[in-house]
């Protein structure tokens, strides 16, 4: 499988705005968007003056919201032509998919400090879902799957320790949380406002359209 080798947050400097490709790290002073002198555009002259074209606007979301998931042009466009083939609004559709992938909701029930973590905990073997262990990164969750983890004290350690580092992490309300286990149930399907991205879908999907 395809991966991003070089360096993450190239990313987020390219796209001007924290992707949170580095989870906690992104939140210190730490963060390249945070330092002064790397908060331009990777490169040696970083930003052009000027106003992107419609086409260059369109990219930039298309680009921005791909890299927010971790996925690769491959990848983003199946999640795409998949949002395409349902029934109602393409651009909600396309970010509830991208929602439901298991990659995210390991990220989001803070079992992983990053989508990528969650991606090596979720191949590892670590994850099991609906008590099968599960090592594919993009499954879809549905409501009422049952997130749980492998039955070994290196599995439980691995999740407890990222929970014990960052207390205050908010889990969303399409997802339920017993720390104690740790598992999880997935009690509703996400939304438009669990989305944490600044994205205009909407152009995402016109850009991807043609």
């Amino acid at each position: 499988m395809a991966r991003y080798l070089e360096a993450t947050c190239r990313l987020c400097r390219r796209e001007g705005m924290k992707l949170m490709l580095k989870g906690t790290r992104c939140e210190t002073a730490k963060c390249a968007i945070e330092r002064r002198e790397k908060s331009m555009a990777p490169g040696m002259h970083g930003w052009r003056r000027g106003r992107h074209s419609d086409y260059g606007v369109r990219l930039r979301e298309k680009q921005k919201l791909k890299r927010y998931y971790g996925l690769m042009e491959k990848q983003f466009m199946s999640v795409f032509r998949e949002a395409t083939r349902r029934k109602g609004n393409t651009g909600r559709t396309l970010l509830e998919l991208l929602e439901r992938r298991l990659d995210n909701v390991i990220f989001k029930l803070n079992f992983a400090p990053s989508r990528k973590a969650a991606r090596q905990l979720i191949a590892h073997g670590h994850i099991y879902l609906n008590g099968r262990r599960v090592d594919i990164p993009d499954r879809l969750v549905n409501i009422g799957d049952k997130i749980t983890l492998k039955n070994s004290e290196h599995s439980r350690k691995i999740v407890k320790t990222q929970l014990e580092a960052n207390p205050n992490f908010q889990v969303q309300g399409w997802l339920q949380l017993d720390a104690s286990k740790p598992a999880a149930t997935v009690v509703a399907l996400p939304t438009r406002e669990d989305v944490q991205l600044a994205v205009e879908e909407q152009l995402v999907v016109e850009f991807c359209s043609k």
